[in-house]
This record gives structure tokens, C-alpha cells and sequence, in this order.
């Protein structure tokens, strides 16, 4: 019987460098979900990384969608699945659906339950969360539940109910991470940080001035711009009750750090960093780290990466309240058409930092 298949039209997606073709070949995942590729003598179209055997090529359409390959008359290869979803995407479904339970719950779900709850196993759910929110289950229920107690404590009429309204059984338990949690203990927390001390210091760097503060804990500030006052007026407002005061003996040696961490922004930063923000900004910052020097990763990669595919703008914003210039660094974030976008310190700087990462590093002089 002879299979009679619409003929491909403009709408197929068009190889001219042979690229969707050699995907084909290598069975490369990572075309998944951009192309189609339909196969004229079974009528059948796969995902690039299906494992059947590889076709003729002048039996192959490409495709930009399924509507589009099952509109010219092919139907979904039963191996691949390419109209179900990826397991790239059902991964980040899971860890969004853990992630909100964590949210909802009134006390931290165990290992076990979550898993259960996304169909997986505890051991392979742990995994994937990590790989995908850049942090273990544990850690992002912690995190979260330290973030309810920030609101709490700005509500409640004690800081023992503040901290049994957010999920802890017992105040001895958060007690003893609280220092590390909110940067100062709840009740300094509670008055606006009131009394505690932050020393800073101001350099120049390549690309202009810079301001380095820092808490008992580590690094709590790096922030970038023309001139000192308005980087004072910067850390003044983002600690309004803090004892602010100028560097201390032995700050200079961080300040150094931090300027040759700025000038070669490639390499590790090896300070200690106290880094206050929202559960979720602590997922963005965690998949900003992620990114290799050198390269770059879109609002939606990263809203991918930490299951939350349609929290783009969000990402963008937790980007923009990056309290560690490059230390964090949200400067290897652009546009999905590869443009360099807004940057808290400037899309010159943004530049600048990129292009440094783009060359490498010279060899250091042996004493």
C-alpha cells in the first residue's frame, strides 16, 4: 500500500548548514523541543534524540513544531513521544509542584512525602531538585521557612510567636541558626537591625568605584557606580538601623579581594558572603553561580532551571536586587536574541564584565 503524505511545505523548518541534520545523526537532546524530524517512508516524526534507527536523508522533513508535522500528515513516533512532554520539562514540573507544596505546608514535608507526592523516588527526587533549584529540598524548605519568619517578625507581637507561626516547633531549633538566617539575631532583626555593625570601604576598580560591606557573618554588599556618595546612600538604604562604619584593621586585605574579584570576574570568590533575600531570589542567585565564566543564560534558561518556567519577569527582578556585583554573578544574564538587557549597574559595565570573562586570564609571574 502506498502512503500518501502532504508535501512539505515553507512552513518546515529549513537546514542549509546541515545542523538540524548532523543533530540527527549525533541523537543530541539538546535539540529537543527546537525541531521535528519526519520520516516520508513510515510517516512517523521524532525528536532529534529519538533512539530508533536513523532514516535516509531524502526521506527527512524538518519540522519547527508537532501542529506542523502532523498537519503535513505524519503522526508521533511511539518511542520518543515527541508531542508529550520532554523529561527535561516534566522534571522542572515536578520540582515546581515540590517546591509549592513546601510553600503551602505549615511544617516542612519530609523527604519521602515529597517525593511520593511528584512520583518519584527520594533518591532520584533529591537529584533532580538539587540539579534543578540549585539546592536540596531541605535547604529550600529552610530557606523559605526563614523567610516567613522575616515577615513574621515585622507583624507579630512577639518574636516567639513569629517564630512558631512559621513553621519551627520550637524557638531553641531556629535559635540556633538565627544569627546566620537573618544576619543578626531576631530581635535586632525585629527593630530594623538596630545595632548591628557593618563596616564598608570604597576602592577604585575598572569600572569606576566600588563599595565593599560586610557583617560579622561576610560580605553583605558589593556595589558598583561613578562616585562613593550615592553607593553610601545605596548600603544606608538597604541596612537603615545598622551601625554603619568605615573599614577596620585587616579590611583592606578584603577589599583587595573583592577589586581583583572585579577585575578578573572569571575567578572564585574565596570570601565568606552573608546574602539576605527571599527563598526564591536565593534560587535565582544559586542558578546565576551555575553559569560558567564566559558564557551567558536567558531570564527563561534560568526560570527553567529552578522549575518556574513562566517566572521570567520575576527573575528579572530578583536579577536586579543582586546585593553582590559579580560575586553573584547576574551580569551573565541577557535576552533570549542574546542582547545584553538592563544590569543594576549598568549595561556598560554589564559589557565590560563579559568582555573580561571573554579573554583569558594571563599567566601569573613566578616569584
Amino acid at each position: 500500500m502506498t502512503r500518501t503524505l502532504k508535501k512539505p511545505s515553507r512552513r518546515k523548518a529549513a537546514d542549509g548548514n546541515g545542523k538540524l541534520w548532523a543533530a540527527v545523526l549525533a541523537r543530541d537532546a539538546s535539540f529537543d523541543g527546537s525541531f521535528y524530524y519526519a520520516v516520508t517512508s513510515t510517516g512517523i516524526y521524532c525528536r532529534p534524540s529519538c533512539p530508533a534507527r536513523r532514516p535516509k536523508r531524502e526521506n527527512v522533513h524538518f519540522f519547527a513544531g508537532c501542529a506542523d508535522a502532523e498537519a503535513h500528515g505524519f503522526r508521533p513516533c511511539a518511542r520518543c513521544k515527541p508531542n508529550a512532554p520532554g523529561l527535561a520539562e516534566e522534571h522542572a514540573a515536578k520540582v515546581a509542584l515540590a517546591c509549592r507544596l513546601i510553600e503551602e505546608a505549615d511544617e516542612a514535608p519530609t523527604l519521602s512525602a515529597l517525593a511520593a507526592a511528584v512520583g518519584l523516588s527520594p533518591h532520584h527526587f533529591h537529584r533532580v531538585f538539587k540539579a534543578i533549584a540549585g539546592v536540596t529540598p531541605k535547604a529550600y524548605a529552610v530557606a523559605h521557612r526563614q523567610q516567613r519568619v522575616r515577615e513574621n517578625l515585622k507583624r507579630s507581637k512577639t518574636v516567639t510567636e513569629a517564630i512558631h507561626d512559621s513553621g519551627f516547633n520550637s524557638s531553641g531549633r531556629f535559635y540556633a541558626s538565627s544569627t546566620q538566617a537573618l544576619g543578626m539575631t531576631p530581635t535586632r532583626f525585629r527593630n530594623g537591625g538596630s545595632g548591628t555593625a557593618i563596616r564598608f570601604a570604597t576602592a577604585a576598580c575598572a569600572l569606576g568605584r566600588v563599595l565593599v560591606a560586610a557583617s560579622d557573618i561576610g560580605v553583605c554588599a558589593i556595589l558598583i557606580g561613578d562616585n562613593d556618595k550615592p553607593l553610601l546612600r545605596q548600603l544606608a538604604q538597604r541596612f537603615p538601623q545598622a551601625h554603619l562604619s568605615g573599614g577596620a584593621p585587616g579590611f583592606n586585605r578584603l577589599l583587595a579581594k573583592v577589586v581583583a574579584h572585579v577585575e578578573s570576574p572569571g575567578a572564585s570568590l574565596d570570601l565568606p558572603l552573608d546574602v539576605r533575600g527571599t527563598a526564591f531570589q536565593h534560587r535565582v542567585w544559586a542558578a546565576l553561580k551555575d553559569i560558567p565564566p564566559g558564557t551567558t543564560a536567558s531570564y527563561t534558561d534560568i526560570a527553567k532551571r529552578i522549575g518556574r518556567p513562566k517566572a521570567v519577569r520575576a527573575v528579572a527582578a530578583a536579577c536586579a536586587a543582586n546585593p553582590l556585583a559579580v560575586a553573584i554573578p547576574c551580569h551573565r544574564v541577557v535576552r533570549s536574541d542574546g542582547a545584553l538587557s538592563g544590569y543594576r549597574w549598568g549595561v556598560a559595565r554589564k559589557r565590560a564584565l563579559l568582555d573580561k570573562e571573554a579573554k583569558p586570564n594571563p599567566p601569573r609571574r613566578r616569584s
